[in-house]
């Protein structure tokens, strides 16, 4: 297993870091149109639809982005699509996570469907949109989702339940603890400030998102940053609890070691919308 995860990580860096580094944003988009489809797949397996018509739903969603792109929607500010894509995230991660497993499937299997692919269009559109604002920009994004995962599963295995009696949440994901959120949280604090200081030391020509933010004052740096790292726990939660509803382990198999494209995506979905919110609102 151990082996399997290394060498998909291996393949995955060596399709991912070109495209990213590219002059370019156009690789960039069309790998995370590869991995959109993909996920838009597993998403219709996740909720019960048969092989053919899962295929034909990845194949709508690469379609959709496609389109999007032909159309210069990359070109436009999408503000609304950000604020409106934030709110869902808020309002409906809070709905489903109090809801739990049981009410997932009370949400009508259509409806299931037609939100996951809009979820997976946004982000599709805010990871191309950021890398073409620039690469320290979408950096700066995908690397508070990682610090954020990383510095939570120490902190939980270090302190979990010393200092709160209660899981995370036990019913859909039972290792998470709250020392671990508070670890994440702690996390990506150190990472912005650290980010912003190297951003006015080496003076680069696109900023980060730490730094547009720092820009309007601490106080929105600092709560941004803890924002962002509680809906990257959201964005994992709303994944899990939709797979333990479907009684699946892992969203597909498609990347060995690592489980599906959601599986490694979950945490950015929520977070990549919001962060260009709090960047351009």
């Amino acid at each position: 297993m151990l082996k399997q995860r290394i060498l998909t990580a291996i393949v995955l860096l060596a399709i991912l870091l070109p495209a990213l580094f590219y002059p370019s944003h156009v690789p960039l988009a069309c790998v995370m149109l590869a991995l959109i489809a993909a996920a838009a797949w597993e998403w219709a397996r996740l909720n019960g639809y048969g092989s053919r018509l899962s295929l034909f739903v990845g194949l709508e969603t690469f379609v959709l982005c496609v389109l999007s792109w032909w159309l210069g929607l990359l070109e436009q500010s999408l503000l609304p699509v950000w604020i409106f894509a934030s709110a869902a995230w808020v309002l409906g991660g809070a709905a489903l996570l109090r809801a739990a497993v049981p009410g997932w499937p009370r949400v009508p299997r259509g409806l299931r469907l037609v939100g996951g692919l809009l979820v997976l269009w946004v982000a599709w559109l805010a990871v191309v949109k950021a890398r073409m604002i620039g690469i320290n920009f979408l950096l700066s994004i995908l690397v508070l989702v990682w610090v954020a995962d990383i510095f939570a599963y120490f902190a939980g295995r270090a302190f979990g339940l010393r200092f709160t009696r209660n899981k995370l949440a036990p019913a859909i994901s039972p290792g998470k603890s709250w020392e671990g959120v508070w670890g994440g949280m702690a996390g990506v604090v150190v990472l912005a400030l650290a980010w912003v200081w190297a951003d006015a030391a080496a003076q680069p020509a696109v900023v980060s998102l730490y730094t547009r933010l720092a820009d309007r004052g601490w106080w929105l740096l600092l709560i941004g940053v803890v924002f962002l790292a509680a809906m990257s726990v959201v964005g994992d939660l709303v994944e899990s609890l939709i797979k333990r509803s479907a009684g699946a382990k892992d969203s597909s198999a498609l990347l060995p070691g690592h489980g599906g494209v959601l599986d490694r995506v979950d945490a950015l979905l929520p977070t990549l919308p919001i962060a260009m919110m709090l960047a351009f609102l």
